[in-house]
């Protein structure tokens, strides 16, 4: 008896050991599998029409939502608790270390300045971005002044490992990968094209990357195609105050997103999206589509 509590005492440490070994080795493996697929060759103008419209894609994009209002960087602490540790970091100081190629791939491809894929970066939704869109963001961050914050290590912490390892969780760089290209081009209505543009660099970030809804740790995104309901009226106190028809002034983080973000779409802006997301009803549901049989 005694001798197998000795086995025993000697043996599951060193399974445990062996276990939480394979779980790191095997999700950093799967974290740098991944290149990036075109290098940004954008030229950076720094004038300041150009800074300009970089912060006004900051701004609408959500850059300070995540990054905090002065880009001085944020810790996830309470809303990812299934993350150890999810940092967004300065980018401010983010910018000016590295180029632009290198910024590029982490906004609008998912791999990071190490080479790695990023987990909580939502680069999905910029995958779209237009190159001069993300040149002007690049010279927004470039000219932002650098607020100095300590900020920990970011951790993807086991439970997010085991989950990778198991095959039941992707990396950015893989969401990426799985955004549609637009649909509308030069030859239609210019109105719908920017407003589908608006659309799919920033309600797919919520809505599924089609907008027609989603389901995240059983919290439902609405299929957008609702808003075809919407006066022009009632879509301007939504985006501007996240306020919905029927009084609802407190929406779940729909409230918190207008009012940091889309508050700051211009009326022309609006009037764009709006005209798009009317096109909804009359599009099919693919309700097989794999960002919702993923979650």
């Amino acid at each position: 008896m005694k001798r197998v509590v000795v086995v025993l005492a000697l043996g599951l440490p060193l399974l445990a050991g062996g276990y939480f070994g394979y779980v790191y080795f095997a999700s950093e493996r799967y974290l740098a599998d991944v290149a990036v697929e075109t290098v940004f060759a954008y030229d950076i103008n720094a004038d300041a029409a150009t800074v300009d419209r970089g912060h006004h894609i900051a701004r609408t994009r959500g850059c300070f939502g995540c990054h905090g209002q002065q880009l001085e960087g944020k810790v996830f602490a309470e809303e990812w608790s299934w993350v150890g540790t999810a940092v967004a970091p300065n980018l401010a100081r983010y910018a000016r270390d590295h180029d632009a190629a290198t910024i590029e791939a982490a906004v609008r491809q998912g791999v990071g300045h190490d080479g790695k894929a990023l987990w909580s970066m939502p680069s999905y939704n910029f995958v779209l971005l237009r190159d001069e869109d993300m040149a002007a963001l690049v010279a927004f961050l470039r000219s932002a002044p650098i607020v100095g914050k300590p900020l920990p290590k970011p951790d993807l912490g086991w439970e997010t490992r085991s989950l990778i390892v198991r095959g039941e969780a992707q990396h950015m760089a893989e969401w990426a990968d799985r955004m549609p290209p637009l649909t509308l081009g030069e030859d239609d209505d210019p109105q719908l094209v920017r407003g589908e543009y608006l659309a799919k660099t920033t309600c797919n970030e919520c809505h599924g990357f089609d907008l027609r809804g989603d389901v995240a740790d059983d919290f439902a995104m609405p299929d957008l195609a609702v808003l075809a309901g919407y006066t022009d009226a009632d879509f301007l106190t939504l985006m501007k105050k996240g306020e919905a028809t029927g009084g609802r002034t407190e929406l779940p983080l729909m409230t918190m997103v207008a009012r940091d973000r889309f508050a700051y779409f211009t009326d022309d802006e609006l009037a764009d999206l709006l005209r798009y997301l009317r096109t909804l009803p009359g599009t099919p549901i693919d309700a097989d589509a794999v960002w919702r049989e993923l979650n």
